[in-house]
């Protein structure tokens, strides 16, 4: 067969999954463009796009090219073409056009005019028309303008490759059968199904990602149950090639059938579930996948089931619920997970973001998509206890709380009246308010003062020895009394599970929001971020030490060392640094950075944001003697390609420390701080150095009730 030019068209941000599925059927000169991809092959390899597509919308044969700036033009190229050689008078035809940054911008006209053009000529040659036929035509002809180039082929798929033939009843607000299908490619379906994992789908409406997940899951072309294609009426249309696929793929599907692993779908309404069941039967997979009616709340796999994944398209606000009930349902799914799917894959797709955080878990990527107007997200994730993160439990009302809550309410009355004053007097606007100083309440709270009053709250892990559900009870408890005693609605209080971190846990994503607030310290602006990590960008308990940093740095080249979001480089520069060098390995918390200096009006050539490995860089820094003041504040532990793959601040910090020095102008000052409650000095390793510890010069007065939360030293060096 001879080699021709074909574009099969697909749905916006889907083209990458188009492209790799056309080289996976060993289609010729793919290339990926703008709505769809471009490929040159036979005809035969046409035919095996249109059968095994999952994601094309239409497959069209490239009839011709030609500039197009005006409608006579437009006319003319589409008259060259020879459309006796395609079909006769006696077949209906439809013609469809898309325009875009050309001079014909109609899309209409444009499709009037082809049309017009066509009917001419076989009117001029044969003195007779053939009949158009907008509902099903047996020839269609596309025309494509852009930037006043036309392009016009024929539609070999006849209508959008997305009808399938197994669905003709649909609940509301069904997924397309493509869009499906790039779910659960992005999800990673095909390799779960290898493994024999099961899907189970929660709300599965009429049934289309199940009924999806089994066709690929089983080998069987999407193409193979449609009852009409473009290509069926086309006088050039090769029955033979078509036959010999079509053969195939059958094989296939019986052999691949046998290979189905479990796939169920469930939902609470009869009526979808019944228009589920019909299509399942078109699709010619009754035996093979169960449909029942079930709650969310009672979805669970079976005993035998292996871990696979779980995939919902919940409502999201745009057609279905309403806004004010969809937070409960996300976080209904999130408890379910959290519950009954430990170590499986979920995908949750939904046309409202924001709706995923109620989840609870942190999602491994997200993916866009778009479901006819809507832009939508789908959200993958691996459920596991170390992926959870904290919703806010259900706050207790008075008349269910405990008499023991009465004194954690007083406390907290206690504290904030004792710091009132203080707070005022030193123009404070971020701190601590309470730290477990009732046993049995053990939290961290931070209350945050900016265009609202935001509370930041941090649950220790309780012990084993401690009651589960006596924990949460009084969790309840305390959720109410801060939203009491604070003043303050639930959206401004975040709650977050506090545990013992290594490495950079501390600083890895729960959830990928990106709410910003802004804050005030002294005489900087700094923004901070409640949800997206365990820690909200800005350590309170440093607040001290970045004051000094800022009254030591006047006129002095300042390097911040595992700067985190730079806040001790904004004071540096606020006090007058001649020039600042932030340096961390996050490139996010580097942009943060970057942001919190420009918010205080500090940028250009003298501040310096370096990503890099810390560890490396000090060690590997040509540059000598070239800061006058340095603050170093390394994790207690963390991987490192140094030191046996590991860094122990105890076991490190005196080779850390001289490294350091070595970057420190004669007569500058190092800043070393870290936050391991035993850590010891190795003054005798560091004999070189004038070392001073002004740990409890810089423990805040909020923070008194915790002396060890940080070790910080000042050192020079000698003479």
């Amino acid at each position: 067969m001879p080699t021709q030019r074909f574009f099969a068209n697909a749905p916006r941000h889907m083209e990458p999954l188009l492209a790799e599925e056309l080289r996976a059927l060993g289609v010729a000169n793919v290339g990926e463009t703008r709505g769809g991809v471009h490929f040159e092959d036979t005809l035969a390899a046409a035919y095996r796009v249109c059968l095994w597509s999952r994601i094309a919308n239409r497959v069209l044969l490239e009839l011709a090219r030609f500039p197009a700036e005006t409608p006579e033009a437009l006319y003319a190229g589409v008259q060259a073409i020879d459309w006796s050689a395609h079909f006769d008078v006696t077949q209906t035809f439809a013609v469809s056009a898309i325009t875009a940054r050309s001079q014909i911008d109609h899309s209409q006209f444009a499709a009037l005019k082809a049309k017009d053009a066509v009917v001419d000529q076989f009117r001029e040659r044969m003195g007779e028309r053939p009949s158009v036929d907008t509902f099903r035509p047996q020839i269609g002809i596309s025309v494509y303008l852009y930037r006043d180039q036309a392009t016009v082929g024929l539609d070999l798929a006849g209508e959008s490759l997305h009808r399938r033939g197994y669905r003709e009843e649909g609940a509301s607000a069904p997924l397309k059968e493509n869009l499906a299908a790039a779910i659960l490619l992005r999800a990673g379906w095909p390799a779960i199904a290898a493994n024999g994992g099961t899907l189970i789908d929660p709300m599965c409406g009429s049934g289309t990602l199940p009924i999806e997940a089994a066709l690929m899951a089983a080998d069987i072309a999407p193409g193979l149950t449609r009852p009409h294609w473009g290509f069926t009426a086309w006088k050039q249309h090769d029955a033979t090639a078509w036959a010999d696929l079509v053969e195939e793929a059958q094989r296939r599907r019986e052999a691949g059938i046998e290979q189905l692993p479990p796939i169920r779908g469930y939902d609470r309404d009869p009526r979808a579930l019944e228009a589920a069941r019909h299509n399942l039967e078109r699709a010619g997979l009754t035996d093979h996948i169960a449909f029942a009616r079930a709650e969310l709340a009672d979805c669970a796999p079976l005993p035998t089931d292996r871990p696979g994944l779980f995939v919902v398209n919940p409502p999201y606000g745009e057609r279905l619920g309403e806004d004010s009930e969809l937070p409960g349902l996300y976080a209904e799914i999130g408890r379910v997970l959290r519950e009954r799917f430990g170590g499986w894959q979920a995908a949750v797709f939904t046309g409202n973001p924001n709706l995923a955080g109620h989840l609870g878990i942190r999602f491994r990527k997200t993916n866009t998509f778009f479901n006819g107007p809507i832009e939508c997200r789908l959200f993958s994730y691996e459920v596991s206890e170390a992926n959870v993160t904290r919703r806010l439990p259900r706050a207790l009302p008075p008349e269910e709380r405990s008499e023991s809550a009465q004194g954690f309410a007083n406390r907290l009355e206690k504290n904030a009246k004792h710091l009132a004053r203080w707070l005022k007097r030193e123009d404070i606007h971020c701190y601590r308010l309470y730290d477990a100083d009732i046993p049995e309440y053990a939290l961290a709270i931070d209350v945050y003062e900016g265009a609202k009053r935001w509370v930041h709250a941090q649950e220790y892990q309780a012990p084993r020895t401690v009651d589960e559900q006596k924990a949460r009870v009084r969790l309840r408890e305390a959720i109410g009394i801060i939203l009491e005693v604070l003043a303050i609605p639930e959206e401004q209080l975040f709650l977050k599970l506090r545990q013992r971190q290594k490495g950079r846990a501390q600083y890895e994503k729960l959830a990928e929001n990106r709410h910003f607030h802004e804050v005030q310290e002294g005489p900087c602006r700094l923004l901070v971020n409640f949800e997206d990590y365990l820690d909200t960008g800005l350590f309170l308990d440093h607040r001290i030490t970045r004051q000094r940093i800022g009254e030591m740095a006047a006129g002095k080249r300042f390097l911040n060392l595992f700067a985190y979001t730079g806040a001790a480089t904004v004071h540096a520069a606020h006090g007058g640094a001649a020039s600042t060098t932030t340096v961390d390995m996050s490139k996010t918390y580097l942009a943060w950075a970057e942001r919190n200096l420009r918010l205080n009006g500090f940028s250009g050539s003298s501040h310096e944001f370096v990503q890099a490995n810390c560890l490396e860089w000090i060690r590997h820094n040509p540059y000598r003697r070239e800061f006058d003041l340095i603050f170093l504040d390394p994790p207690s532990f963390s991987t490192s390609k140094r030191m046996e793959g590991t860094f122990d601040v105890q076991r490190d910090h005196a080779g850390l420390i001289t490294d350091t020095m070595k970057l420190l102008a004669q007569d500058g000052t190092l800043v070393f701080s870290n936050n391991l409650r035993r850590f010891r000095m190795d003054r005798e390793a560091l004999a070189d150095f004038v070392i001073e510890d002004i740990t409890r010069a810089t423990i805040p007065r909020d923070f008194e009730r915790n002396p060890k939360i940080h070790n910080c030293w000042t050192i020079r060096w000698q003479g």
